[in-house]
């Protein structure tokens, strides 16, 4: 069970650096356009996607390790 969970949370943390360098080239790729525009532009919508992205799979990450320490605590 240890084990799964392990992996689980090597995913979740795969899956964050993804997200967070998917949002970093979403944000490197914004341009003077977008940042002076009105409304939101692509390039923001995509690197507030990202960052949403990020912070759901650091929240699961951390859930998994709180699984984790909770299972190892009873053993």
């Amino acid at each position: 069970m240890n084990t799964f969970i392990i992996i689980l949370l090597v995913l979740a943390m795969g899956a964050t650096v993804f997200a967070l360098i998917k949002g970093i080239v979403a944000f490197l790729k914004a341009t003077e356009a977008d940042l002076n525009g009105t409304g939101p532009s692509i390039s923001a919508q995509k690197q507030n996607k990202a960052m949403m992205m990020r912070v759901t799979f650091q929240g699961v990450a951390v859930l998994l390790v709180a699984l984790l320490m909770l299972l190892s605590r009873g053993n």
